[in-house]
Order: C-alpha cells, then sequence, then structure tokens
C-alpha cells in the first residue's frame, strides 16, 4: 500500500550520516577603549579634586590673611584714637594736677596701643613691613606726635592695600572653585553618560551574542535550516496555539529522506555532498509556505511541518514539490543518483497525539523505501498510497 517508485540498478544503502560541519561558536571580545576611557576620566576627576582642594585651601588663607589685617587696621583705629585724645590733652593748659594727669594718661594710653600695634603687625603670618623697637621715640609716652602720626599712615595704608589684595585673591579663587565644581560636574556627567552609553552597548552586544548563541543551538550549522530540536519546540508551540485558538485546522509533518545520498558521499566526495544538501535545502525552503518550518534532523533526513492545511490534497502537492526540488537539484549538479522518500502524519486525523507526529511520519517513510523508494506515503495505510 506504500508509494511506489521508479527504481534505479545500482544498490543504495537507506540509510547515511554525512559528515557534520563544525559549529562555530561566536567569541565574546572586548577592545581596550572603555578601559582607557575609564582610567583617563578617572585621572582627569582625581587631578580636578586635587586642584579643587589646593584653591579651597588657598582660599581659606586668604581670608585669613584678609581678617588679620582687618584687626590690624581696626588696631590702627584705636590708635589713632588715642593720638587724637592726646592731641587734644596737648593743647590744654596744665594749670592743675588733674589736668596734668590726664595729660599724662592720654600720652600713656597712647604708647599702650602703638606697643600693642607694634605686637599685632610683629606677629604677622605674611611678610609685613615690621614695627621696630628700634624706634623707640614713636612708641614711647614722651613719642613726637608727628612720629606717630607717620607711623599710623604707612601702616594704615600698607595694611588697607593688603586688605584689598587678599579680598581680590579669594575673589579670584572662589571664582576658581566654582570653575573647578562645574568642570568636575561636566566631567562627572560625561562619565555617567559614558558609562550608561557603554552599558546600553555593551547590552546589546550580549543580547546579539546570546541570539547568536541561542540560533547556534537550534539551527544547522551547514544548511542554516532549524535542527531536531527547533522542529520539536516549533511542533510543541504550534499545538499549544491551535488548543489555545480551539482552532480546526490540523498540523502535519512530511518526514524525507534522500535515496541514494551515500553513494553521491562515496563516489564523488563529501564536498559534494555538502553542496548537495546545501542546494536541496535552499530549494525545500523555497517550496513551502512561510509559516511552515523545514528542518534537517539527520544526515539526510529532513523534516517539514506544516502548521495548518484543510485536505490530504495539500499535503500530497508539498510533498510533490519537495520531491521535485530533489530531482532538479540532482539534474543540475548532473549527478543522476539522489532521489526521495516522503512519509507523511498528520494531527489529529491520523495522529492522535501530536508529540508522535514526526515518529510516525518517519515509519511512513520507511514503508515508501520498502516499496521501492521515490514516493510518498501517508502513515494510515489503509487510506491512502501514492506513486510518483
Amino acid at each position: 500500500m506504500a508509494a511506489q517508485a521508479s527504481k534505479t540498478s545500482i544498490p543504495i544503502p537507506e540509510r547515511h550520516r554525512p559528515r557534520r560541519a563544525a559549529v562555530r561558536v561566536p567569541t565574546l571580545r572586548l577592545g581596550p577603549g572603555p578601559a582607557t576611557m575609564a582610567v583617563a576620566s578617572v585621572l582627569c576627576l582625581l587631578i580636578g579634586l586635587l586642584y579643587l582642594a589646593l584653591q579651597i585651601r588657598m582660599v581659606f588663607s586668604d581670608q585669613i590673611k584678609q581678617e588679620y589685617a582687618s584687626l590690624v587696621l581696626e588696631e590702627i583705629e584705636r590708635a589713632d584714637s588715642a593720638r587724637n585724645l592726646a592731641d587734644v590733652w596737648e593743647r590744654v593748659p596744665v594749670d592743675s594736677e588733674a589736668r596734668a594727669e590726664g595729660r599724662r594718661n592720654a600720652r600713656a594710653e597712647l604708647a599702650r596701643r602703638l606697643t600693642s600695634l607694634a605686637a599685632l603687625v610683629n606677629a604677622s603670618p605674611s611678610a609685613a613691613p615690621r614695627i621696630a623697637p628700634a624706634a623707640p621715640a614713636a612708641l614711647s609716652p614722651d613719642a613726637n606726635l608727628h612720629d606717630t602720626d607717620a607711623l599710623l599712615r604707612n601702616a594704615s595704608a600698607y595694611w588697607h592695600a593688603q586688605r584689598d589684595i587678599d579680598s581680590a585673591d579669594v575673589r579670584v579663587r572662589i571664582t576658581h572653585v566654582a570653575y573647578t565644581v562645574i568642570a568636575l560636574a561636566a566631567l562627572l556627567f560625561c562619565m555617567l553618560i559614558t558609562a550608561l552609553g557603554m552599558y546600553a552597548k555593551r547590552t546589546r552586544q550580549l543580547a546579539g551574542q546570546s541570539q547568536e548563541f541561542e540560533h547556534a543551538a537550534l539551527h544547522d550549522p551547514m544548511t542554516g535550516l532549524p535542527n531536531r530540536r527547533k522542529l520539536f519546540a516549533a511542533l510543541e508551540a504550534a499545538a499549544m496555539r491551535r488548543q489555545a485558538e480551539s482552532a480546526t485546522h490540523k498540523i502535519a509533518v512530511l518526514y524525507v529522506d534522500l535515496d541514494g545520498f551515500k553513494q553521491v558521499n562515496d563516489s564523488l566526495g563529501h564536498r559534494v555532498g555538502d553542496e548537495f544538501l546545501v542546494a536541496v535545502s535552499k530549494c525545500f525552503r523555497g517550496s513551502v509556505r512561510k509559516a511552515d518550518v523545514v528542518a534537517r534532523i539527520g544526515g539526510d533526513e529532513f523534516a517539514v511541518l506544516v502548521r495548518g492545511f484543510s485536505t490530504d490534497a495539500e499535503l500530497v502537492e508539498i510533498a510533490g514539490r519537495l520531491i521535485a526540488c530533489v530531482v532538479r537539484t540532482d539534474e543540475q549538479m548532473g549527478i543522476g543518483l539522489v532521489r526521495a522518500s516522503i512519509g507523511i502524519a498528520s494531527f489529529p486525523d491520523l495522529v492522535d497525539d501530536y508529540r508522535r507526529l514526526i515518529g510516525a511520519a518517519d515509519e511512513a517513510m520507511y514503508q515508501v523505501k520498502r516499496s521501492g523508494k521515490n514516493g510518498y506515503a501517508f502513515v494510515d495505510q489503509g487510506r491512502r498510497a501514492a506513486t510518483l
């Protein structure tokens, strides 16, 4: 009852699995670019932080100098007030002991203020003109007020200028600090954006490589067709989809075995055999619908998953196209040896469990081989037989 076929005089072993091509596994290669960029960014950040710390330290130092100059100027003002008071007492006639005592006290207060001023100036941490005790005339209670005026005038001019300089330095350094903070913030922002970009790029690369690994695990490396694992997954998905949608369409598997392929490898070499497999795989893929799955599940064995059909005539037509592909490829390569035996099983009419479809189609294919090859047969022998 299985399909009959035109027979050749050359004895051909029924099953043979040709040499498998080596699977090339994609590798992950990391270049030095991201690491170099990260090191350069960290170095720039460290240099910026060191410069910022130095500028902040100089700001505090200039503020201390500015405050010290302000203390000296305050002491100069007190000394100047004492000098004015002493000048007033100098103009008062000394006609009583009380007035004489007032003049002496004013002179003593002036001398005390000048001595305090000299101690403050001479203790300055910066290089400033000192008020040396070598000129006691200006610091003694009996000092000439003109000498005192010159001392206070020179000290006031110098420390006013010093305070202005320190104030200007503080402003400049604060500006530098602000610019440095802005630059560091911009650098950190750029580092963050760069890190996010690198992370996104690496994620895309890993995702792409993961897809490559997945593709390599589910496809035949030579022909690019899905392998047995992918075929079972597609069959499971098609059955689940049919069950979820309560669909009435049927699922079928056509199991294809190449007759005479071993003799091609033995007589013409594995290179020609591989070329034939690649060519016939392309023809198989182009002869079925896009929704159907063509898989290579062995050396010279293929399977076609038909995800939906209405009548068995559609499966017969598909089987005819697959056999024509083998014949056409054989003729184009000038081999004259290769034909195809196809077993057909469908769910749910011929096979009540979709998990048995591939095995049932394989059994039907053997019926064709036992009946002469180069044809097709349905799994239900009592219902169907066909000859090409």
